[in-house]
Formats: C-alpha cells, sequence, structure tokens
C-alpha cells in the first residue's frame, strides 16, 4: 500500500516545520500534501522551503474542504491525516499510526495525544483526534456529502463512516505529543471564541446523546 500524507493548515507557519520534518522522507509515506487555508503568515512559503506538495487556496473554508483538496490531489490508496500545529511528533509517531492499518490488524487507526482532554485519556479513545490512518477508498465518491458538512465537522462524520464499514480501529498512543490550545496560538478570547466555534460544528454533526453512543460503539471496536 502507499501513503498519502494530507496536513491542512491555517496560520501555522511556527509549527508545521515540524510536523513536516516527520513525515517528509518517511519509509512509509510516498507523497505529502500540505493544503494551505489562505494562511496569512507564510504558511505556505514554510511547507515548500521544506520539500511538501503545497496547495494554496485562495479563501480561507474551513478544516474539512482544505481536507478535501488534498484527499482530492491524493495518489496513495492509504490516507495519513495529520494537524498542521503538532508538537514534539517524530517519525516513530507517524510509523506507530501507520502500522496497524498497512499490517492489516485493523482498518484504521487514530492517536491519543498526550495532551488530550483527560477524559479522553481515561477512556483511552480520543473521537475527534485530527491524526488518522485509513483507506482512501472510504472517502471516494463522497465528496458532496463531506464538503456539506460544517467547517469542522469532519472527524464526527468520519467516526461514523468507519462503524458503519464495520472496520477495527486501532487507538495509537502518542504520549511526547501535543496540540497547543487555540488560546495559545491566538489569545485568550480569539481562543475561545474558536473553541466554541468548533464544539458547535461538531455538535451540528454529532448531538451529545449521539456522540456517547458513538464512543461506546468506537470502543467496542478497538484493537490492541
Amino acid at each position: 500500500m502507499t501513503v498519502s500524507c494530507v496536513i491542512p493548515a491555517f496560520d501555522e507557519a511556527a509549527r508545521i516545520g515540524g510536523v513536516l520534518l516527520a513525515v517528509l522522507g518517511h519509509p512509509d509515506v510516498a507523497e505529502v500534501i500540505v493544503v494551505d487555508d489562505a494562511s496569512r503568515d507564510g504558511t505556505a512559503a514554510v511547507a515548500e522551503r521544506l520539500g511538501a506538495r503545497v496547495l494554496r487556496l485562495g479563501a480561507n473554508g474551513g478544516k474539512t474542504r482544505a481536507l478535501m483538496t488534498g484527499v482530492a490531489a491524493a495518489q496513495g490508496d492509504t490516507l495519513l491525516l495529520l494537524d498542521a500545529d503538532l508538537l514534539g511528533l517524530r517519525a516513530e509517531d507517524v510509523a506507530a499510526l501507520l502500522a496497524p492499518v498497512l499490517s492489516g490488524r485493523a482498518g484504521a487507526s487514530l492517536s491519543l495525544r498526550g495532551n488530550a482532554p483527560r477524559t479522553w485519556r481515561l477512556i483511552g479513545l480520543d473521537y475527534i483526534s485530527g491524526e488518522r490512518a485509513m483507506p482512501r477508498a472510504l472517502l471516494l465518491g463522497r465528496e458532496a456529502e463531506i464538503l456539506a458538512l460544517p467547517r469542522f465537522g469532519f472527524e464526527a462524520w468520519l467516526n461514523d463512516r468507519w462503524l458503519a464499514e464495520g472496520l477495527r480501529v486501532a487507538v495509537v498512543p502518542w504520549p511526547g505529543v501535543a496540540s497547543p490550545s487555540k488560546a495559545r496560538k491566538r489569545g485568550a478570547l480569539r481562543g475561545l471564541l474558536a473553541d466554541a466555534a468548533m464544539m458547535g460544528d461538531i455538535l451540528r454533526v454529532l448531538p451529545p446523546l449521539a456522540a456517547l453512543r458513538q464512543i461506546a460503539r468506537l470502543r467496542a471496536r478497538r484493537v490492541s
């Protein structure tokens, strides 16, 4: 299987370099595509300088649209989806996330970062993790459905897709990897507003009771 890594990015010039250093030239990754969602801080230039293929969007359309732009351009039969702001990501972490899917032990995998919310760490599952590996075929032919989702509704939708396909799911601990808070990146007020908007999008796709059911079903599909 060949692996395409897709990284949606918006104003991540300060952090995307560390993510790219973990995946560019990785023996398991055939191509790395950064989708720059109309960044204002030189994110695209950083990614190009390091050697990633960069797709520049003319207007900010949100994470879901950026992801699907990268998926449409990808050539591999396996997708590796990564957020652009990860701190502490290493090549070993990338290999660990891909291993269950490439070996056939699981149909899909997702990360459990070291700074994931305490609740997610206690139950052993971050159901809205942005770091995932899976077959690209799961998304083909569903572009219109996906693009109709809210800006941050993709992960909640994708979980239902995995469950509908009956995939076994591997949860891969990443104790040394962190995702900085929006407050840290944008300031307290803007970060709070961004978090509220993100959770609003997720709840539009998956109301609270449905989220609890989804989490229980994902845990039941976990492989060790």
